[in-house]
């Protein structure tokens, strides 16, 4: 089983267990996560983004400075903007954050529901999910080269064709290279895997 499918496996189990959406970030470095992804309400979503809601966060505040898990009601932070309530009228009334790896390349999650406060056995059960996702999400600290010279010729702004022949191989052949760089920098595209294969300083 892939990294991918495995990734793809382990966000259907979260998804599962979050009600009312979760929002993930796996290996947070340069306050910029190399997998994100999130489930909650779009207009909550929406909201969030246009009032730049991540910087002021207490959830992501408490992940960035603590390790382990906790519920929502149990965060002892500031909370100015009354992240808390506006959340909570878009249905996130109750939740959890969990946060595990090192400073430098931080994983955080939050998971909601409408309904109750999670049980004990639920939060071990996320957070179980949720070191997992960190381990197998481990970025690579390194390409073929092969791998780099595909990406770079693309990142330079070549097709593939001129790319294939800038490198003396075949389209088939550059695209493979893509392929296998996207598989291992565990990317969905292309572009991705450049700016991956950028913030681990490989182009």
């Amino acid at each position: 089983m892939s990294d991918t499918t495995e990734l793809t496996r382990l966000f259907a189990q979260l998804r599962a267990a979050s009600p009312a959406g979760y929002s993930v970030g796996l290996h947070i470095r340069f306050a910029s996560p190399l997998v994100a992804e999130a489930t909650y309400d779009p207009k909550w979503l929406e909201h969030y983004t246009a009032n730049a809601y991540a910087l002021r966060d207490p959830m992501i505040a408490w992940g960035l400075s603590c390790e382990g898990q906790t519920r929502w009601s149990e965060i002892e932070l500031p909370d100015p903007f009354n992240l808390w309530r506006q959340a909570a009228e878009f249905g996130l009334n109750y939740g959890i954050a969990v946060s595990c790896g090192p400073v430098q390349s931080r994983t955080i999650i939050g998971c909601a529901r409408a309904d109750r406060e999670f049980t004990d056995q639920e939060i071990t059960k996320i957070a179980t999910i949720a070191r997992t996702l960190h381990e197998i999400s481990e970025p690579q600290t390194d390409l073929t080269q092969a791998q780099i010279q595909a990406l770079r010729c693309i990142a330079g702004g070549d097709r593939h064709a001129a790319a294939a022949a800038k490198l003396g191989i075949s389209e088939s052949a550059l695209k493979a290279r893509l392929v296998s760089a996207r598989e291992r920098l565990m990317a969905r595209t292309t572009s991705e895997a450049i700016q991956k294969a950028k913030e681990i300083k490989l182009l």
